[in-house]
């Protein structure tokens, strides 16, 4: 019985928290849309996307053991919002306008981490919490830069409403806007060996959730 439970809870918490990180992210490649608060709106994306890949990863990684779980799950998670930024192309836009932020080379890197340090999580959590935030803003940012006359294409179609509390008086300069990639990857550096420690006790209240 226990084998059974362990089972159906296992694909039952993957689909749980690929989904809901997904639906969580969704809206994270359309940095292009705040076009006054892009690179602000990319630190901030770029934080929350490292939140949800490096928890999520991590839990199906250390639950099921096997180096390989963490790439699967940036696989499914970039599917589904593949499926989900279809949307935009029915409403017209362009597909070189569509972004979709990029999670699997930090879910290898993570996989990686793991292989390399034979199942040690402490290092799992270390080195590959580290590479995970480092990595995965750059990657984002060689994504952004690849959209096609991005503003020329945002004010060419309609952009998403926002309440007036919310909408940019002018464009935002400080320190976001001067290196996105660089804050992001700090950030995330530090933020992301807590994600990935979060992900390995989620999988220790899983089974001691399980066990009772």
């Amino acid at each position: 019985v226990m084998v059974w439970l362990r089972r159906c809870t296992h694909y039952l918490f993957i689909v749980v928290v690929a989904v809901n990180s997904t639906l969580l992210t969704i809206n994270a490649g359309d940095y292009i849309f705040y076009t006054d608060w892009a690179w602000t709106s990319f630190t901030v994306f770029s934080i929350s996307q490292t939140l949800m890949l490096a928890v999520g990863a991590t839990y199906y990684l250390t639950f099921t053991g096997v180096p390989g779980t963490a790439t699967y799950y940036g696989l499914i998670m970039t599917v589904y919002t593949w499926v989900a930024k279809g949307a935009w192309f029915a409403l017209g836009y362009p597909y070189d306008f569509i972004v979709t932020p990029i999670w699997l080379p930090s879910a290898m890197l993570l996989d990686l981490a793991y292989w390399a340090t034979k199942r040690n999580e402490h290092s799992l959590i270390l080195f590959g919490g580290v590479l995970v935030g480092m990595s995965l803003p750059l990657f984002n940012m060689v994504n952004l830069i690849t959209v096609a006359d991005p503003l020329e294409t945002a004010f060419k179609y309609p952009r998403p409403t926002l309440p007036p509390y919310m909408t940019p008086i002018e464009p935002q300069v400080g320190k976001f806007y001067n290196s996105p990639v660089a804050l992001g990857a700090g950030a995330g550096a530090v933020l992301s060996v807590t994600f990935t420690a979060l992900g390995c006790k989620l999988n220790t209240w899983t089974y001691r959730w399980m066990a009772a």
